[in-house]
């Protein structure tokens, strides 16, 4: 089901005195479609697969959580801001993701980037398709490949078993690949060897995915591994699983790390990417960000956490 975002969800400080230079992102955000190029918000309001992946339910308040958080941050950027609203998954997952994917799809066609707000990991195989209708779509400059580089304690190359779930996204991304004979390209930041059996190493291996673990994120390699990435791919999608972050610092997850890696990481590489891809020619097109779960948040922390990755995502694409 899709809803309009209500405008009242989106309250904060306003420093009047200060003029526009003083405003904030709920001061800026809009309900119509802007007529140039924006940042579009859209939201997946989805738990069904993280319950179907045996985890702590809660991910389908994570859309709304996450607006409450950014709405009081202070607004630097040049683009607008549009609030695409949300779509709503209850028992028809499939449904769901590709009912976000034709939004996604849509967003892009219109020129806007687009950041996801989940929501359940599921949105990875729903903003992929989203990208991928676009790119095959007459709208799009050209045809060409996807890249996928998700910050993640986990592959989610699970199987279905026997239903999709939280876990399977990028299993499904590696199937829909094969069947239309396009290459994979999926890199992974931060993945947890407690949280992958052997199996899942062994498909990430079978399927020539690249990746670091938690314990060996730094710049010296995560940025070797990436530039090399980027050189093979037209267009980038990047999705950031809030489960990445150590468990004190994000605790409104699924499943909250035991060490996890630092957001300044993320941050710097997200920066860094944006640089990269100017230079490279790579388009970077959708963000989302996933895994929020605010029943089991503390002090809004995890939140907050991701609140802020969203204002450095829009800082990236605003250069």
């Amino acid at each position: 089901m899709f809803e309009p975002t209500d405008p009242l969800d989106w309250e904060g400080r306003v420093d009047a005195e200060d003029g526009i230079a003083g405003y904030r992102w709920h001061q800026v955000v809009q309900f119509t479609v802007p007529a140039e190029p924006s940042v579009a918000l859209l939201g997946l309001a989805s738990d069904l697969g993280v319950r179907r992946n045996k985890g702590r339910a809660g991910a389908q308040q994570g859309p709304m959580a996450l607006r409450r958080a950014m709405a009081n941050q202070a607004w630097h950027a040049t683009k607008f801001l549009y609030d695409a609203g949300n779509v709503t998954v209850d028992a028809d997952l499939a449904h769901g993701q590709q009912r976000y994917a034709d939004e996604v799809s849509k967003l892009l066609q219109q020129g806007h980037f687009v950041l996801g707000l989940g929501g359940g990991h599921e949105i990875g195989w729903a903003s992929y398709q989203g990208v991928r209708q676009w790119v095959d779509s007459a709208g799009a400059a050209n045809q060409g490949t996807i890249g996928i580089i998700n910050f993640d304690a986990h592959f989610d190359l699970r199987q279905p078993a026997p239903d999709t779930s939280s876990g399977t996204p990028f299993r499904q991304v590696a199937e829909h690949c094969e069947q239309t004979k396009q290459p994979f390209k999926y890199a992974c930041i931060g993945i947890a060897e407690t949280g992958n059996t052997r199996a899942l190493f062994d498909v990430a291996t079978a399927h020539k995915v690249v990746y670091t673990t938690d314990l060996n994120s730094t710049n010296e390699t995560i940025r070797p591994l990436l530039r090399k990435f980027l050189g093979d791919v037209d267009y980038l999608y990047v999705t950031i699983c809030l489960d990445v972050l150590p468990a004190a610092i994000a605790p409104g997850v699924s499943a909250p790390a035991a060490i996890g890696i630092m957001p300044h990481t993320i941050i710097d590489t997200l920066h860094w990417l944006a640089v990269e891809c100017q230079q490279t020619g790579t388009r970077w097109v959708m963000a989302d960000i996933a895994e929020l779960s605010p029943p089991w948040d503390i002090d809004h922390r995890t939140a907050k956490l991701a609140a802020r990755l969203a204002f450095e995502v829009v800082r990236c694409i605003d250069q």
